[in-house]
């Protein structure tokens, strides 16, 4: 095998994350050729909200039919938008070492708490439009898609005074200029597995996995894994606003936060759980269960 066949989407966001895992492959194995095979999804297609009517995978199916069908060797996903249910015959082979997982303002002012009353903050994420309503009602919210590049345009040319996007996604695609602040988890907790990357490989294809294991990082992992396992818990689609996020504390301790909201902010139940690495799903299955117990009568 001289030559791997590296799928990914066709955003510039993507391709430079592409870029950044095999700028570390091509060091570890300089005998091997990495060709990018670029893939559009049904994410790149559709134009409507982050939830799409077909359910999870909105950014992944295509890829993941390809690498199934043997088109492609090595799909970069970011991880947020990998289904939290495997896809079989498929696995995460690594997890790299997780670049920030909080969300960034863009805009002309400081922070969050600096725009005017009646701003208009764009994005389409619902977990992101809940927190927003929760922390500032007097903000309006409105729809803003398109590849990153295009949503810091629409900013800069007035069309909305600000907009959520996630760090990691701003530093790895070379805008780290355009964060205004970056969100305390406190205000603006981040989607389950934001920031972290997945080198998704076929499950019996034992070359390739040995090719990109070694990325693998065990504390991303760990932390990653409470995080999904608490969204799977809630029944893993993106239908609700939910939130989670899992940080290493002194003596290697994982904490959990998570939260799920109502769409129009008028309520979130929050919850935190902490405890040693080879108890991350169960934090996370645990934290699911107690948010569920205290939605119906939120809801009702």
């Amino acid at each position: 095998m001289s030559t791997v066949r590296v799928g990914t989407r066709g955003s510039l966001l993507s391709r430079r994350q592409t870029e950044v895992v095999l700028a570390v492959l091509r060091g570890l194995h300089p005998g091997l050729q990495f060709e990018v095979v670029v893939i559009q999804t049904r994410g790149d297609r559709w134009l409507g909200p982050l939830v799409h009517p077909s359910g999870p995978g909105l950014f992944v199916a295509e890829l993941e039919r390809a690498l199934r069908e043997g088109s492609i060797d090595l799909a970069v996903h970011s991880l947020k938008d990998l289904p939290t249910d495997p896809t079989p015959g498929l696995v995460v082979a690594a997890i790299p070492p997780r670049e920030d997982p909080r969300d960034a303002l863009v805009a002309n002012v400081p922070s969050l708490a600096h725009l005017p009353p009646g701003a208009r903050v764009g994005t389409s994420s619902p977990r992101r439009a809940a927190q927003l309503r929760i922390y500032r009602k007097d903000l309006e919210v409105v729809p803003l898609r398109g590849n990153v590049d295009t949503r810091i345009r629409k900013v800069r040319a007035g069309e909305v005074d600000a907009a959520i996007l996630a760090v990691a996604g701003l530093v790895r695609g070379g805008w780290e200029q355009e964060v205004a602040e970056r969100l305390d988890p406190e205000v603006m907790l981040p989607a389950p597995g934001q920031g972290a990357i997945a080198l998704q490989v076929r499950e019996d294809d034992l070359r390739v996995r040995a090719l990109v294991e070694s990325l693998d990082d065990p504390l991303t992992r760990a932390a990653v894994s409470a995080e999904r396992a608490f969204l799977r818990g809630l029944g893993g689609g993106c239908t609700i606003p939910a939130a989670a996020l899992a940080t290493w504390e002194a003596g290697n301790i994982l904490r959990l936060r998570g939260l799920v909201a109502a769409p129009d902010g008028s309520w979130a139940v929050r919850v935190e759980r902490a405890g040693p690495v080879a108890a991350a799903e169960e934090m996370g299955r645990e934290a699911a269960e107690a948010v569920c117990g205290h939605l119906p009568t939120l809801a009702s």
